[in-house]
């Protein structure tokens, strides 16, 4: 079993609890910044919708949002709480037709290796409009393997400079570490706002 198919099995097994953990943590002060960069109205890609959080908060505030999700679990479960369909897809096997005005990938690229990690990122940079924002974030640290039953791979400002070195046509706004948002969580994270050039 590869590192994304045991990653998603954990999801699919672990849905209704990993849900009730994500789904009503506040997270407006990351959500915000990202929709300020945008235009109102604009198309967002949720890159690993999990619980559908975030994607019912920019679809709420306005924006056409097209969720994804690998877990068939998480994506069922998704789409009650979103009110539309989500697209059950592995990262490296999506393919947008759309053209982005943002991609929002709240901890679901560092389930990907990192050539992974490089690729599709550069594959979703070819389907952003120029000026658009990439959002990441990744567990803060130099980490790769597996964890508690999921692969990950940890990024330092160091390590996501030479992912970013790889990949063409995106250049850093803003980058932060931030404390995990769950009140059990003590871990750090490590936050990237992209624009195309």
């Amino acid at each position: 079993m590869d590192k994304t198919e045991y990653t998603l099995e954990y999801y699919n097994q672990q849905a209704e609890q990993f849900v009730q953990g994500t789904v009503d943590v506040e997270f407006s002060h990351l959500q915000n910044q990202f929709i300020e960069m945008l235009p109102a109205g604009g198309t967002i890609l949720d890159l690993g919708c999990g619980s559908g959080r975030d994607s019912k908060a920019y679809k709420d505030a306005g924006f056409k949002v097209i969720a994804v999700d690998g877990s068939e679990a998480l994506c069922k479960i998704a789409s009650q709480y979103i009110g539309q369909e989500v697209i059950c897809a592995k990262f490296q096997d999506l393919h947008i037709e759309e053209q982005l005005d943002g991609v929002w990938a709240c901890a679901t690229l560092l389930h990907l290796e990192k050539k992974d990690v490089i690729s599709t990122m550069q594959k979703l940079t070819e389907s952003l409009v120029p000026g658009g924002i990439f959002y990441a974030s990744f567990k803060y640290g130099d980490f790769a393997g597996e964890r508690n039953g999921r692969f990950f791979t940890d990024m330092t400002e160091e390590t996501f400079a030479d992912v970013l070195s790889q990949v063409s046509g995106l250049a850093i706004v803003k980058q932060m570490i931030t404390e995990d948002a769950r009140p059990d969580r003590t871990e750090k994270w490590l936050n990237v706002f992209l624009k195309k050039e």
